[in-house]
């Protein structure tokens, strides 16, 4: 049951949200856009990067492991340092860090888009998760503290629908680029960043009258540094499994393990932890959720990575046809979401969750016997569609129960945490999937790797049964989730939280 909050091991008094001196009430939009803006390069570049990458593999001659790393790079460290970008705009001020994260952001990105090597787009992606950590946090705090609470809401609200509206036609218009543009469009999505992060920044400086931040604020460096690097290594263990664990990999896992311990030993000890460990030792329910945003989001981020690879580089279908795979989802979140969030309220995430969950492991499970078939519209977009409509059901009650497992005064780094979570969960799943898929692919005989383009014999079908193969796990873990939330969301424990 959760209690009041200790000192050792909590985060510390967060400063009011609204501060009436940071920006004129004339000038706060120019904040809600710099905002949206922000956060919608953060979102999309993920999603954008996955329709692409068999370009950009075929572009820069990148392996399947290569091509896990130019994604996980990126949720490296976002992953690791989404947590710490808060505590930073509250030490060094809030402005001045949220337009620092969308500088490194930019800059980076133009490295990204004139990459001449597959090293070099990896380094480049390492720093723009950097950039990523301190903006997409900072998007949201700079609208709280422009904004009173009697005006807030609407301002979320608006925040909220802008950044999905746009995440969802970012695959859309990338994949309308990749399918009508020449080999090297796939810049571009990086390039994109660059105006859109300019207008931004000049937002923010024309917005903000003050930013005043509080130098002895506490930053859990430590805590950050180890995130980072068991997170690193660990990817590394399971990206180098490609052919099976040898001493190299289990090596790096090894090390990533006491790493990761190292990382739990700091966040009981820190003053200010980046994640405070008493959230999940005092309710059940932060836990289980939790649990089931890990399992939920490793399967919806490892099929966005390898869906797309196989339907661009293996079926030959254009980049916009793969791209509205995901359309149903987008639409059906729009639509449903807001509805299943107010059924929560009354009912209770437990119920919700665990029916959608279900629906997506059917979904999976449905993909898997389906995709053999090799029709679009039949074995992918109506499976897609019926994942849609689970995750519709799941993802406002999900955030209900994670707000409501904790006291009022921890709800943000609840949040924060759940955050983080979703995105370990993506890395983990780009990097665990992918000697499995390469196994499996193998063991199909496929003739080159997963995700490759090639016109050799054998290549399609091998692909097409490694994903099949893949959609199994996802429908287990998925059904599993459900099962979950059915058993440690039931109403008595969200009392008892």
């Amino acid at each position: 049951m959760t209690g009041p909050a200790d000192t050792k091991g909590a985060a510390p008094a967060a400063r009011p949200l609204f501060d009436a001196g940071f920006c004129e009430p004339g000038r706060r939009k120019l904040i809600l856009v710099a905002a949206i803006l922000a956060s919608s390069m953060g979102f999309i570049d993920g999603t954008v990067t996955a329709i692409a990458m068999p370009d950009i593999r075929a572009a820069l001659g990148a392996s399947l492991a290569d091509a896990q790393w130019i994604h996980n790079a990126y949720m490296v460290t976002i992953s690791a340092l989404i947590l710490a970008g808060g505590a930073l705009g509250d030490k060094f001020g809030l402005a001045r860090t949220f337009s620092l994260g969308i500088g490194l952001f930019m800059a980076m990105s133009a490295i990204c888009a004139l990459a001449p090597t597959t090293q070099t787009l990896i380094l480049a992606r390492f720093a723009q998760g950097a950039g990523a950590a301190l903006m997409v946090p900072g998007s949201l705090a700079i609208i709280s503290r422009a904004y009173p609470r009697a005006k807030r809401g609407r301002a979320i609200a608006l925040w909220a629908s802008a950044s999905a509206i746009t995440t969802a036609m970012g695959p859309i218009v990338g994949g309308l680029a990749l399918s009508f543009g020449g080999d090297e469009v796939w810049r571009w999505i990086f390039a994109i960043n660059l105006p859109l992060g300019a207008l931004a920044l000049v937002l923010v400086r024309r917005g903000v009258a003050r930013d005043n931040g509080k130098p002895d604020r506490p930053v859990d460096g430590a805590g950050a540094a180890l995130a980072t690097l068991a997170l690193g290594l660990l990817a590394w263990a399971m990206i180098s499994a490609e052919g099976g664990f040898d001493t190299r990999s289990l090596s790096y896992a090894g090390l990533g393990v006491l790493a990761f311990i190292a990382f739990l030993v700091q966040e009981r000890r820190a003053p200010a932890p980046i994640m405070p460990l008493s959230l999940f030792s005092r309710s059940r329910v932060f836990t289980i959720a939790n649990l089931v945003t890990f399992l939920l989001y490793f399967c919806l981020s490892a099929v966005l990575f390898y869906l797309p690879m196989l339907l661009i580089a293996g079926w030959g279908m254009t980049e916009i046809i793969a791209a509205s795979a995901w359309a149903p989802m987008s639409l059906l979140i729009f639509l449903f979401a807001g509805r299943a969030g107010r059924l929560a309220d009354r009912i209770g995430p437990g119920p919700l969750m665990t029916s959608g969950a279900a629906l997506i492991g059917l979904a999976y499970g449905w993909l898997a016997v389906a995709i053999i078939g090799r029709d679009f519209l039949t074995d992918v977009l109506a499976p897609m569609t019926l994942m849609g409509l689970g995750m519709a059901l799941v993802v406002a009650p999900l955030s209900a129960a994670v707000m409501k497992s904790v006291a009022d005064d921890q709800t943000g780094i609840a949040s924060g945490v759940n955050n983080a979570i979703s995105r370990s969960a993506g890395l983990v799943a780009v990097a665990a999937i992918g000697p499995i898929a390469a196994g499996r692919y193998g063991l199909a005989g496929g003739p080159e790797t997963y995700g490759a383009k090639s016109p050799a014999p054998d290549h399609v079908a091998a692909m097409t049964t490694a994903f099949s193969d893949l959609a199994w796990i996802f429908a287990g873990l998925a059904l599993l989730a459900a099962l979950a939330s059915a058993i440690g969301l039931r109403p008595a424990m969200l009392q008892d939280r």
